[in-house]
């Protein structure tokens, strides 16, 4: 099956990157590598979000650590990245997960962990008035000087083709519905660069295994 969507370019004006592109159009083919259904609860669409809202994710330096904190857990687990974005305050990814290796709750308290760990020594290190923020959100949490990220994540398992277009789609519109960039591909943190510009400068994301193809 092949669909035909306009939604990852908002734009038909050309420059040097989308000429060959006439109508910046993505086309979608869902039959391609033999792929099993996705009806099988290996690919999750997960949201986790910093305590309080608080946007520290407008910084590089905290978005680069917590992208290597993504790819030190992607080795250990091998999960495979499809989609993500991340955005001042919190993070949204699509994952599919290794079938013999940890499960999506497994993932996320490793990466949050240790992640809320390396941010938070940067943070005492650069801005250390902004610890008052997360020492407060640890009051009434055993052993817990600083909190980072709150207690829990959202997860849905994405069952059919429709639900990953409709999440992918919601990923990339993020930061363009938040006012940060005009289009989806200009922001930084954002899977839109991979599948669009095939930009995997920040982090590998495999754009292949949904058998997307800009013309």
């Amino acid at each position: 099956m092949v669909l035909c969507l306009g939604f990852m370019r908002n734009s038909t004006r050309q420059d040097k990157r989308t000429r060959k592109y006439p109508t910046a159009f993505v086309f979608f083919t869902m039959a391609l590598r033999g792929r099993t259904k996705l009806a099988d609860e290996r690919i999750f669409f997960v949201t986790t979000t910093v305590i309080g809202f608080t946007k520290i994710f407008t910084q590089d330096i905290y978005s680069d650590i917590f992208i290597k904190n993504i790819q030190h857990y992607q080795k250990k687990y091998e999960f495979m990245l499809l989609a993500y974005v991340i955005m001042p305050s919190h993070f949204h990814w699509i994952v599919m997960l290794h079938p013999k290796r940890g499960t999506i709750s497994q993932i996320m308290r490793d990466i949050k962990k240790y992640s809320a760990w390396d941010i938070m020594e940067k943070i005492e290190e650069r801005e250390p008035d902004m610890l008052g923020i997360f020492e407060k959100a640890a009051i009434g949490f055993k052993n817990q000087r600083r909190k980072f990220w709150m207690p829990r994540f959202d997860d849905e398992v994405i069952r059919n083709e429709r639900m990953f277009w409709t999440k992918l789609h919601y990923i990339h519109k993020n930061p363009v519905k938040a006012g940060l960039v005009e289009s989806s591909e200009k922001y930084k943190y954002s899977s839109a660069r991979n599948y669009i510009n095939n930009d995997h400068s920040i982090i590998m994301v495999d754009t292949s295994y949904a058998g997307i193809e800009i013309r």
